[in-house]
């Protein structure tokens, strides 16, 4: 039996109710790009995410799944936690953030290990730290660190200055200093280059060092019944590299899409677990509707291939980890409901309505799978058997 679980990474579905409390009153991912002309998921629609509680640009009462959206319970609207929380752990505090920058114990160890100095230390746009600081980095070969409203630790270099080798280096003594108070969610390593017109491009060779999850995940359960465990974009990063049988790094969704599409076409036991990042990297942070836009049509035009070659007791199911909507004030993720979407050719299609908690997302696929054993979280096995 195979499942597949796709997050569409910030694909919010409008305000959760404490949504005032972390400052995203009104934010809603969903509504502001089904305004831009190149929103087009009619194959989602069919599913039901139009018709989900809250969005209600869909009034259609027949559909080919299962549909709902999802509410955080953990404290944090970042990659990490809501990953964890689909996986079966709830945050019940808040991962540390660093709006002041990091303080000296921290940065003078970094500079003292990796024996580079450090510059800028405090929240940026990853774009515009570059920009702002790449040719001092050069001209030093200090190192550009910096951080943002989320739990990270960043750190941009250039290529030609800094290999990406070396750079990973860097990030792993990172990881190994930010324990305890200081324990952010993601080190991430930032390589960038200096193009031919003199402007500072990211590369596509971003790699992410996360907190290892403090107890059994859905990967490690599945691993543990002798599952595979298929991770497809940065999904391997995210679980520390943990319980996973096979990786496949990605350079953005376009090849995150066809590697989940050639998964399709193969026979194995378990899980693929897909991230498709661009959402929220290049366009929900960045603040562009039109490309948040045409990367969710991009993805529902997969979505006839993939379910032609999911075989009768297979599964799909289509989630997010937060919201970034990219009509909001701030370049910030946005506390939302997420979506789910659960599509199975054996499964009933039913409107899930409201559900507290993204668990129901690994309690679920755990009983699709036979597994008796549960995390933190719901389950509609119930509802769609």
């Amino acid at each position: 039996m195979r499942g597949f679980i796709i997050v569409l990474d910030s694909f919010g579905v409008g305000e959760a109710p404490d949504a005032k409390a972390f400052g995203d009153e009104g934010a809603s991912t969903i509504k502001t790009i089904s305004k831009s002309k190149y929103f087009n998921t009619p194959n989602m629609k069919k599913m039901g995410l139009l018709a989900i509680d809250g969005v209600n640009l869909d009034n259609s009462k027949e559909h080919n799944a299962s549909y709902g959206r999802l509410r955080e319970l953990s404290i944090g609207k970042d990659t990490t936690t809501g990953h964890w929380e689909m996986a079966g752990i709830v945050s019940k505090k808040a991962l540390p953030t660093f709006p002041n920058g990091f303080p000296s114990e921290v940065i003078d160890e970094f500079e003292k290990k990796c024996g580079r100095k450090v510059i800028v230390n405090k929240p940026y746009s990853g774009t515009q730290v570059i920009k702002d600081y790449g040719d001092e980095h050069i001209k030093t070969g200090a190192l550009i660190v910096y951080t943002s409203a989320d739990s990270v630790f960043q750190i941009a270099a250039c290529e030609d200055i800094v290999s990406d080798d070396e750079l990973y280096n860097y990030c792993k003594i990172a990881r190994k200093i930010l324990k305890g108070k200081y324990g952010v969610g993601r080190v991430i390593a930032r390589p960038f280059i200096k193009d031919e017109n003199g402007n500072f491009v990211r590369t596509p060779r971003r790699h992410d060092f996360s907190l290892e999850p403090p107890k059994d995940t859905l990967l490690d359960v599945l691993q543990k019944h002798g599952r595979d465990t298929i991770a497809v974009g940065k999904i391997y990063d995210i679980f520390a590299h943990r319980a996973m049988s096979e990786h496949y790094f990605t350079t953005g969704n376009t090849q995150g899409i066809a590697k989940t599409l050639e998964m399709v076409k193969r026979d194995f036991d378990g899980l693929c677990y897909t991230n498709l990042v661009d959402c929220d990297m290049l366009y929900g942070h960045r603040r562009d509707i039109d490309g948040y836009a045409k990367a969710i049509s991009e993805f529902d035009k997969c979505l006839p291939e993939l379910c032609k070659n999911l075989k009768d007791d297979d599964f799909l199911m289509i989630t997010a980890d937060h919201g970034c909507d990219p009509g909001y004030k701030g370049t910030d993720h946005t506390r939302e409901y997420v979506p789910l979407i659960i599509y199975s050719k054996s499964l009933k299609n039913v409107n899930l309505k409201t559900i507290d908690g993204f668990g129901v997302v690994c309690n679920t696929a755990l009983s699709l799978f036979g597994i008796d054993e549960q995390l933190e979280g719901k389950n509609v096995i119930d509802l769609i058997k």
